[in-house]
C-alpha cells in the first residue's frame, strides 16, 4: 500500500513538473508574441505583413491593385460629355500627376474645408460638366490609385500650418478618442500594441502610405476612409461617413504622423 502511494506521488510530481514547464513555455511564447516595437521610427504596414503578402505587393504583375491603376489610365484618357473632355485634356499624360497625391488632404480655398483626393477628382468632373463618380466607387478609386501610384516611392512630407492646424488637431483628438461599445481608440492598438498578435495578424502602426490599397480580405482596392470605417466597426462604433470632415481630419493627422514613409500605392494588405 505504502509503495503504491509512493509511486502515485512520484507520478503526480512528474506530471506537475511537466504541466509547470508547459505553462512556462506558453507564457513565454505569448509574451514574445505580444512584444512591442519600441521605436520612434515610423514603420510601414509592409513591415508587419506576411512574406507572401509582401511578395504580391512587390511584383506589379502579381499585385491585383495594378488592375485599378490600369483602369484609372483608361478613365484618364476617356473623353466624356458634350465638350468631349478628359483628364488628359487639362493635365496631359498621367505622369504629370507625380507628387500630386502628397498634397491631399488639403484645405480648399473656396470653402476653407479640408478635402481629399477623391473629392478633388469629383470637383474636376463637375467642371467638365459630366456625372460625378459615386463615393468609393471602383471608378473614382481607380483614378485616385492611378494618381497616387505616380508618386510611388516619394516620401510623405506633410506640414502643419496656420491654414490647416485646426484640422490636424481635430484628427489628433479623434485618434486618441475612445469610441464604441469596446471603448477603444486608434492609439491603443497602433501606438501601444504595435507588434502584438491580433488573431493571425501583427498589429501595425496603422500607417496609410499604401492607400488606396488592395485588401486581400475584400479582394478589392479600398480608400483610407473605408479602412478607418472598418476599424470603427471592429470597436463596435458608428463610423463617420466617407469624405466626412472627421475622416478627412483623421486622414490628415495620420498623414503627418507618417512623414518620412514612401508612397506604396497600391499596397497589398490583409
Amino acid at each position: 500500500m505504502e509503495m503504491k502511494y509512493s509511486l502515485l506521488a512520484t507520478r503526480f510530481r512528474f506530471l506537475f513538473n511537466i504541466i509547470l514547464i508547459f505553462t512556462y513555455l506558453i507564457s513565454f511564447s505569448l509574451a514574445a508574441n505580444s512584444s512591442n516595437y519600441e521605436t520612434d521610427e515610423v514603420l510601414s504596414g509592409y513591415i508587419f505583413a506576411e512574406p507572401s503578402t509582401r511578395s504580391i505587393q512587390d511584383d506589379d504583375f502579381l499585385n491585383p491593385g495594378m488592375f485599378w491603376v490600369e483602369n484609372g489610365e483608361t478613365i484618364w484618357n476617356k473623353k466624356e460629355g458634350a465638350k468631349g473632355l478628359s483628364c488628359n485634356t487639362c493635365h496631359g499624360e498621367s505622369t504629370s500627376m507625380k507628387g500630386v497625391s502628397l498634397r491631399y488632404p488639403k484645405v480648399f480655398k473656396e470653402n476653407k474645408k479640408l478635402i481629399n483626393l477623391e473629392q478633388r477628382i469629383n470637383m474636376c468632373r463637375k467642371k467638365m460638366e459630366v456625372k460625378e463618380f459615386e463615393e468609393d466607387s471602383r471608378d473614382i478609386l481607380s483614378l485616385s490609385t492611378l494618381i497616387s501610384n505616380k508618386s510611388r516611392n516619394m516620401k510623405f512630407n506633410y506640414k502643419v500650418t496656420e491654414n490647416n492646424k485646426k484640422w490636424y488637431h481635430l484628427g489628433e483628438k479623434l485618434y486618441y478618442k475612445k469610441i464604441g461599445l469596446m471603448g477603444l481608440s486608434c492609439n491603443q492598438c497602433h501606438d501601444e500594441r504595435v507588434g502584438s498578435n491580433l488573431r493571425a495578424e501583427k498589429v501595425s502602426q496603422g500607417q496609410i502610405n499604401g492607400f488606396p490599397a488592395y485588401l486581400l480580405r475584400w479582394s478589392k482596392v479600398v480608400s483610407v476612409h473605408k479602412r478607418i470605417q472598418f476599424c470603427n466597426e471592429q470597436a463596435r462604433a458608428l463610423p463617420f461617413a466617407i469624405n466626412s470632415d472627421e475622416n478627412n481630419a483623421l486622414q490628415f493627422y495620420m498623414s503627418v504622423r507618417g512623414n518620412g514613409l514612401n508612397v506604396e500605392t497600391p499596397a497589398v494588405r490583409k
